[in-house]
């Protein structure tokens, strides 16, 4: 329908319609579904002065501005920890930071991705495309050249009609560098898949916390 057309079904002025689509959610916070979006992170049990849980500070602050971003988007966001043993999903609107080493609901829900998985090889992590077994490591692990870089494997899945949004850092640090991805490029990436189910691969770089650039790196694949 046009404006015009919208204006005379509701009542309202053509003008009113204008000043309510300027002032409105931007159309890409669907990739995350309706709302309220439930955030998780790992917490894994680690000795310090006695074993107690523990949550990495990449982690941590990838939950936290992953809640900026929603918030920013005018979406309702609430927290929850991933716990060793986790197999089931909240209910409703979900993001699970969680790779399949942490916990089994990562290593579940990677496990319904036709196009990417997670795979260990020798002690080392890779994100690998299912068709041609094509993989892509960690910079950071490199064994002649180490870089300040890392990848993320980043998906949306559509369950029981509600959406989940699945990143897994190969390192905390790459799950990191895939929300400020979303951040700085959910549009084009909606642009592109829509609401589908879909998976990719980030790559970002940092300095201590702070991630300094993402781009893609593979995909976006729909499936």
């Amino acid at each position: 329908m046009s404006y015009t057309e919208i204006a005379a079904a509701l009542g309202i002025t053509k003008g009113r319609i204008t000043q309510i689509r300027s002032t409105a959610p931007v159309a890409e916070r669907v990739f995350f579904g309706v709302g309220p979006v439930s955030i998780g992170v790992p917490y894994r049990y680690q000795t310090t002065d006695r074993e107690r849980p523990l949550i990495a500070a990449e982690d941590a602050e990838t939950g936290n501005q992953l809640e900026v971003l929603l918030t920013s988007m005018s979406l309702g966001t609430s927290r929850y920890t991933i716990e060793p043993e986790r197999t089931e999903v909240p209910a409703g609107d979900v993001i699970v930071v969680c790779g399949p080493k942490s916990a089994p609901i990562g290593a579940d829900l990677m496990a319904q991705d036709p196009a990417l998985g997670m795979v260990e090889d020798d002690g080392r992590w890779w994100i690998e495309q299912r068709v041609d077994g094509s993989r892509v490591g960690s910079p950071t692990d490199d064994p002649k050249q180490p870089q300040p870089a890392d990848v993320a494997y980043v998906a949306r899945h559509m369950i029981d009609n509600r959406v989940i949004v699945h990143i897994a850092g190969i390192h905390g640090i790459g799950s990191l560098g895939a929300t400020h991805y979303l951040t700085t490029h959910l549009a084009e990436v909606f642009r592109e898949v829509g609401a589908q189910p879909m998976s990719m691969v980030v790559r970002a770089t940092y300095d201590g916390l702070a991630i300094t650039d993402s781009e893609l790196a593979a995909g976006p694949y729909v499936w």
